[in-house]
C-alpha cells in the first residue's frame, strides 16, 4: 500500500471514530489499536509516521521479529491473539498490553514472568459474549471470580474486558453484544472502580462498539486494506 492510500485510510478512520463518538455524546478519547498481524515492519513504520502509536499482534513469532526491527520507535505493543501457556514468557517480556487472557493459569504465568524492570503488564480479560464454542473467552458466569484472582497477582494490572462478537451480526445484534460486555464491566466496577477499559469493535462494527462504550477499537482492514 502506498503512503497516500495509507494516510487516506487513517484519516477516514479517525473521522469515522470522531463522528461516532460525537453521535454517542462521548468525548473522543477512543484509542485506535492498529491490528498489524501479517503486515510488514515497513508498513507499521509508515503507519507510525502518520500518527498511529499502538499496534496489535496475534502471532507471537511474527510479532517478536517486528518488535525487534522497530525498537527505534516509541510504540505500544498489544498482544491480542490466543495465548498458549508455554508461550507466555516472551509475551510478558515484550508487550505492554495483553487483551486475550481467559484463564487464571495464563495470568499467573504472565505475572511470574513479567520482568521486574518493566512497568506492570496491562491486562484485559477476554469474554465469550456470544456463547460460541469455537471462540476463546471466559464465560460471563465465571468472569467475576477470574477478575478477582487476576487483580490479586503482582506485576500485572487488570484494566478491563475484551470481546469478539459473532461475525455478520446486524446492527441491533452488534449493539446487544457490546452492551453485554459493557454491563459486565459495570458489574466488576462495583468492586473495582479503577477498571476503565472496553476493548471491542473492529472495522465492521466500530460504530456500535463506540455507542456502547468502547475505549479501544481494534482495526486492521480499514487501515491497511484487506490481507
Amino acid at each position: 500500500m502506498n503512503a497516500d492510500t495509507l494516510k487516506s485510510n487513517i484519516d477516514k478512520l479517525l473521522e469515522r471514530v470522531r463522528l461516532s463518538a460525537q453521535k454517542s455524546q462521548r468525548e473522543n478519547s477512543i484509542r485506535v489499536l492498529a491490528v498489524s498481524k501479517t503486515r510488514s515492519a515497513d508498513e507499521i513504520r509508515r503507519a507510525a509516521g502518520l500518527g498511529l502509536h499502538e499496534f496489535g499482534e496475534n502471532y507471537l513469532q511474527e510479532a517478536l521479529a517486528k518488535i525487534a526491527e522497530l525498537s527505534d520507535l516509541d510504540l505500544c505493543w498489544h498482544f491480542i491473539g490466543p495465548i498458549q501457556s508455554n508461550k507466555t514468557r516472551p509475551i510478558a517480556e515484550h508487550f505492554h498490553w495483553v487483551h486475550s487472557v481467559d484463564r487464571l493459569k495464563v495470568a499467573r504465568r504472565l505475572s511470574e514472568q513479567r520482568p521486574r524492570s518493566l512497568p506492570d503488564l496491562q491486562i484485559c480479560l477476554q469474554v465469550n459474549i456470544s456463547g460460541e464454542a469455537s471462540k476463546s473467552g471466559v464465560d460471563l458466569a465465571e468472569l467475576p471470580a477470574l477478575a478477582r484472582a487476576v487483580m490479586a497477582l503482582p506485576r500485572i494490572r487488570l484494566r478491563g474486558l475484551m470481546a469478539i462478537p459473532a461475525a455478520g451480526l446486524e446492527p441491533e445484534a452488534q449493539h446487544a453484544a457490546f452492551a453485554t460486555l459493557r454491563r459486565a464491566l459495570e458489574n466488576l466496577q462495583q468492586e473495582a472502580p479503577e477498571l476503565d477499559t472496553l476493548s471491542m469493535g473492529m472495522s465492521g462494527d466500530l460504530e456500535a462498539a463506540i455507542a456502547e462504550g468502547a475505549t479501544i477499537i481494534r482495526v486492521g482492514t480499514d487501515i491497511f486494506g484487506p490481507r
